[in-house]
């Protein structure tokens, strides 16, 4: 007889003073609690590195909504981390326009360099590699976004290959980057 996973325990998480404070101006911006989750799950991420069943627990329990809206937000967001992320989160895009413009030479030079498959995270937690739908840069594709900061365009095997040694080194990629695009909220 197999073992039932542990109950997701709201009581083994919670935020520090700081976050908890944000966590309440968070709310007085929105109009209900639910309508406040997202940013809550980006406070949440911040805070505890990627967001577990006891992650979820905790917000479902603090917002006093069901775990249910917790877990569906998380689970269909993919900015949502669900599992523990290196320093340095490595994400590829891999639709159309950067696949043809080399990103599964790419993908395969990051996977040689990190010794890691997408969805896996080096064993010294230093990064983690995952590929992107679609980061919204098709005209300087490929693109990497590194996690949820700045992107890297107009990749090569050679530019990744730079990118991960000076993330190796400690030395600034701040010359390598730029800011990912804005949405449009006007429509």
């Amino acid at each position: 007889m197999s073992e039932r996973p542990a109950k997701p325990d709201p009581k083994a998480v919670s935020f520090s003073e700081q976050a908890l404070a944000e966590y309440h101006e968070i709310l007085g911006h929105y109009p209900q609690r639910r309508a406040a989750l997202m940013p809550v799950l980006w406070l949440a991420q911040r805070e505890f590195g990627w967001i577990s069943k006891d992650v979820m627990a905790y917000l479902a329990d603090l917002m006093e909504i069901p775990i249910g809206w917790v877990e569906g937000a998380v689970t269909f967001y993919t900015m949502y981390y669900t599992r523990p992320m290196g320093k340095h989160h490595i994400q590829l895009c891999t639709n159309l326009s950067c696949r043809l413009r080399g990103a599964d030479e790419v993908m395969s030079a990051l996977r040689r360099s990190l010794a890691i498959d997408p969805g896996e995270t080096t064993a010294d937690a230093k990064f983690s590699l995952d590929r992107a739908e679609c980061l919204g840069s098709c005209g300087t594709a490929p693109v990497i976004q590194l996690g949820s900061g700045p992107y890297v365009e107009n990749l090569t095997v050679e530019k990744a290959q730079e990118l991960v040694d000076r993330l190796k080194r400690g030395t600034s990629v701040d010359d390598m980057t730029s800011t990912p695009p804005a949405e449009d909220v006007d429509g």
